[in-house]
């Protein structure tokens, strides 16, 4: 069973299990809790086996959503504004492409910016592996240039 935002209160209750195995209600229901700053129901839409990848730093890979819930317990205390937009949903079977852009303010006013894409696969209405490309938005640099010089090695 999944959770979804009551609009009214901003708290969080069942997906009918009817949909509750659809990805994207999944993906709405981790939103609505991230927003929530609902550690037990954001956890909870987590199987118990997850399978947690970041290709492009694969030393943060993990399993189990033992770590899920120590993972956004710290981010929901060092940013305690935290939000969480979903923008963009793209369904295949059991997996949803989800776009995301994540931002607060950390306890020591510095803030929090981040976007990027999680690909979720979803079994029996919780999230079953997820692959992460969320990283921080770079403001600045070097433009195109540079970023083609460094990728094609002639910088």
């Amino acid at each position: 069973m999944g959770l979804r935002s009551r609009a009214s209160t901003g708290e969080t209750e069942p997906v009918p299990a009817a949909k509750a195995d659809a990805p994207r209600a999944v993906a709405a229901a981790l939103a609505d809790a991230m927003n929530a700053h609902d550690i037990e129901a954001f956890v909870s839409l987590f199987a118990a086996d997850y399978d947690s990848e970041q290709p492009v730093h694969p030393d943060r890979a993990f399993r189990g959503r033992d770590q899920v819930r120590a993972n956004w317990s710290a981010v929901f205390a060092g940013v305690p504004d935290f939000r969480a937009e979903l923008v963009a949903t793209a369904i295949e079977a059991d997996t949803v492409w989800t776009e995301w852009r994540w931002h607060g303010t950390h306890e020591d006013g510095s803030p929090l910016e981040m976007a990027g894409v999680i690909i979720l696969s979803v079994r029996d209405g919780r999230v079953a592996q997820a692959r992460l490309y969320v990283e921080p938005v770079q403001r600045g640099g070097e433009g195109i240039d540079a970023a083609v010089r460094e990728m094609s090695g002639r910088d």
